[in-house]
């Protein structure tokens, strides 16, 4: 068997950025002590969730790659280890911005990253404002680990974006992500976006025969006035913050679910996986090679009339 130990951090951030990558860096360092050798970091991790606004303030917190985050987490990555994906407010050029993930080696080296390909724009998630949806299409980044299919967030509802990873040789599927309830929908409505959010994750473990590792932020965030931009909470009105339902997890090649965390508290994990897996069961259920290609032409269309 070829054991992956992963480690990820559900953690709650607060307007206190430099306290958010302190605690990031002690839990890399223990999830490193602890055995793991691949450490997955929720999306946008070292700030608030900044896009419950719109606010041209918020752009300071980018920052170009490689910049000072990357030089942190490639240190972190270097002294403990392990390979670090972490998920970064790009600044690409003035008035040019990406949601990227960073993929470091454990020499410290960046080997890759990923920009947000599909971008949100709904209450309390105004991303269109900032970021410009990515260019560089969809490919897994080769590490010391295996090749992981790197995809962000609102790419999870997408399963053309995991299939291309797939197709591409991707040994998992990693999905940092930020998504919590609206406080105007009902419980149950609440329940059945959080269960419809895994669902479709482990689906495309499924259909493509791969673990997959969701890393999800946890906790209520609200921006208020002076708090890392001079916006204010939702210009809609419709929402006074977000309560992330973290709910993190990981799921083996045909669902399974490995571990699921809390939908209220921080987590510090780490996940004994078995890699040889996936190729057992793409034997039981050879999806891939019963693909009608021949047949699939019309699926770049927008829609079929």
């Amino acid at each position: 068997m070829r054991e992956l130990r992963v480690g990820f951090l559900q953690q709650h951030n607060t307007a206190d950025t430099k306290d958010n990558i302190l605690r990031l860096g002690e839990g890399i360092t223990d999830l490193a002590k602890r055995g793991a050798q691949l450490i997955v970091l929720q999306e946008l991790h070292n700030t608030l969730y900044f896009c419950q606004t719109e606010d041209v303030d918020l752009f300071d917190l980018a920052e170009t790659i490689p910049g000072p985050s990357t030089k942190l987490y490639c240190e972190l990555a270097k002294k403990c280890g392990v390979v670090i994906v972490a998920s970064l407010f790009e600044k690409r050029a003035p008035g040019l911005y990406h949601n990227t993930a960073v993929v470091i080696e454990s020499n410290g080296e960046i080997v890759g990253k990923y920009r947000k390909m599909h971008i949100p724009d709904d209450p309390a998630y105004y991303e269109k404002f900032y970021f410009t949806p990515g260019d560089l299409g969809f490919h897994p980044i080769q590490t010391s680990v295996g090749k992981l299919g790197v995809l962000v967030c609102w790419d999870q509802w997408y399963p053309e974006a995991a299939r291309l990873m797939a197709m591409q040789g991707a040994e998992m599927l990693i999905y940092p992500t930020a998504i919590g309830y609206a406080d105007n929908d009902t419980p149950e409505e609440q329940q059945r976006q959080r269960m419809a959010w895994q669902t479709v994750m482990r689906g495309h473990a499924v259909a493509n025969g791969l673990p997959v590792v969701a890393v999800n932020r946890v906790g209520f965030e609200r921006l208020r006035v002076g708090e890392q931009g001079s916006g204010i909470p939702d210009p809609s009105g419709q929402t006074a913050g977000i309560q992330f339902w973290g709910t993190s997890f990981v799921a083996g090649p045909q669902g399974e679910i490995i571990y699921e965390a809390s939908t209220d508290d921080e987590e510090s994990i780490v996940v004994e996986m078995d890699m040889d897996r996936s190729e057992q069961v793409r034997r039981w259920w050879p999806f891939l090679r019963d693909r009608r290609i021949d047949a699939y032409g019309d699926i770049t269309k927008r829609f079929i009339d």
